[in-house]
């Protein structure tokens, strides 16, 4: 029995719409998958993570060229055949458009490979929560190199970066913390810089500690007591000098015969080291001094005889 004619159109419309609604589905199902293939790394993500840490330096870009360029030229001309835009490029590529959680050690191998120099025997120095003391001293004697003192570190100290999977690749506003998530951009990048360091000593070689922290001045958790002080290679490092200064005017939180400073000899003389161990090394103490001259602690800077 013919259907009337009023009912064949409302399922000839019916079909119709349905239709149009599988086509629409269709095509917006073929413009995702043409996205997530052609543009997989440039996925949008979820949120733009807040961080706990300062985000990418500005102008990252020139800070990091004009210090290349400033080292390689005017610091160590010797080194004049390093390519800086391709340094440049393959920091830029470590970390851009990146999960900033997930870097990995691989992802810097190219640029430590095009960054890195010869380290003079005897020269290196190593440290540990003494900073803005070790760099003033390397500054004032340039017999010693610490890692901020290579081109490596030289380019990276005091600036940081990090990448985010949405455009424009790189988070401007806050970067990932260790305690938040250890893979990110910059404790992988000072790890394998500072491993790297370390695997490049020769002769003797210092590390400047400091004996006012109250928790210890040798921690195993730092970079040198977790990485550099393990890839010291015995074969090459004949001294391992221990620098223990303390802050003028205290506190003496410990010395080379305190509890952490002992612990780390036992560790260097498992690995067949030989240490010398001296509290306040006098030439770092004098300098110390210069912004204390009338401090009791200095008083025998300006000793006569």
């Amino acid at each position: 029995m013919p259907l009337p004619q009023g009912s064949a159109r409302a399922r000839q419309r019916t079909v119709l719409l349905v239709g149009i609604a599988v086509l629409l589905a269709a095509l917006v199902l073929a413009v995702v998958l043409a996205s997530l293939l052609t543009h997989g790394r440039h996925e949008v993500s979820p949120q733009m993570l807040k961080w706990m840490d300062r985000g990418t330096t500005k102008n990252l870009q020139e800070v990091i060229l004009g210090r290349c360029y400033n080292y390689i030229t005017a610091q160590h001309p010797e080194l004049g055949d390093k390519d800086c835009l391709k340094i440049w490029e393959s920091l830029k590529d470590a970390f851009i458009y990146k999960n900033p959680c997930n870097i990995t050690p691989e992802d810097y191998q190219p640029l430590m490979e095009l960054a890195s120099h010869p380290i003079p025997c005897n020269k290196s120095l190593f440290w540990s929560k003494t900073n803005d003391l070790v760099h003033r001293y390397t500054k004032s004697n340039q017999n010693f190199l610490t890692l901020e003192d290579t081109l490596l570190g030289y380019m990276a100290d005091r600036v940081s970066w990090c990448g985010d999977p949405s455009a424009p690749g790189i988070n401007y506003e806050s970067c990932p913390k260790r305690n938040e998530c250890e893979s990110n951009p910059g404790s992988v990048f000072w790890k394998m810089a500072s491993k790297m360091f370390a695997e490049a000593a020769c002769g003797v070689v210092q590390v400047m500690l400091n004996g006012s922290v109250e928790a210890g001045a040798f921690r195993s958790s730092s970079i040198f007591g977790s990485i550099e002080i393990f890839n010291l290679d015995p074969d090459k490092v004949t001294e391992v000098h221990i620098w223990l200064m303390q802050n003028i005017g205290g506190p003496r939180s410990e010395s080379c015969s305190g509890q952490s400073i002992q612990r780390l000899i036992s560790i260097l003389e498992e690995r067949n080291f030989k240490i010398i161990c001296e509290d306040n090394y006098r030439p770092v103490q004098l300098l110390q001094c210069v912004h204390n001259p009338d401090h009791t602690d200095c008083r025998l800077c300006t000793n006569s005889s």
